[in-house]
């Protein structure tokens, strides 16, 4: 968790989805997306783990470092620009953006845009849901309500299947690895 805290995220709580490591000496060879839109970008579903795994951490360790790092990792996710109005965000945070450049080494994809993850909502519903408990005032509440948000929007017919439908799964639009169909 400690050398994840070092390498895996940007100064504003942003995530890499892969941090690749030389295996005698340990330091950082690259940072990479190998299921998001481009190197620099945030893979949604990347970050929603993020904040999960750094809640639980914190609640496993009581590191206040570790809660720091989980209220970041959330903060980055629901108040990011670009997550939609009912808290289900893009299959990655740059994806749509017009005129993103993907990094030097970016395996960027040329694909439809507006993919949704479900997965990536009800993760992090999960992750605020607990962690609004080690919270206080008004970011408690703003933890909370945002999971309370997710889960609202999950539980309507725009991402809840219907009994016997979409493979037998409960959520659509949920998705997979995009760059690799």
């Amino acid at each position: 968790a400690n050398t994840t805290m070092k390498n895996h995220f940007r100064s504003d709580y942003s995530s890499y989805h892969v941090v690749c490591y030389d295996s005698v000496s340990g330091k950082v060879q690259a940072r990479e997306a190998a299921q998001g839109f481009a190197d620099n970008s945030t893979w949604a579903r990347g970050q929603a783990w993020a904040i999960y795994g750094f809640t639980m951490t914190y609640r496993e360790t009581k590191d206040p470092r570790f809660l720091k790092t989980a209220k970041g990792l959330a903060k980055h996710f629901i108040n990011n620009k670009n997550l939609p109005s009912d808290y289900i965000p893009l299959w990655d945070f740059n994806a749509w953006e017009k005129g993103y450049t993907p990094g030097k080494n970016s395996n960027a994809v040329n694909v439809p845009v507006l993919y949704r993850d479900a997965s990536a909502a009800a993760i992090t519903a999960s992750a605020l849901l607990e962690l609004s408990t080690y919270a206080t005032g008004d970011e408690a509440k703003q933890f909370k309500n945002a999971a309370i948000k997710m889960l609202q929007s999950l539980g309507s017919s725009a991402y809840r299947a219907k009994m016997g439908t979409n493979g037998n799964f409960i959520l659509m639009h949920s998705v997979g690895s995009i760059p690799h169909n």
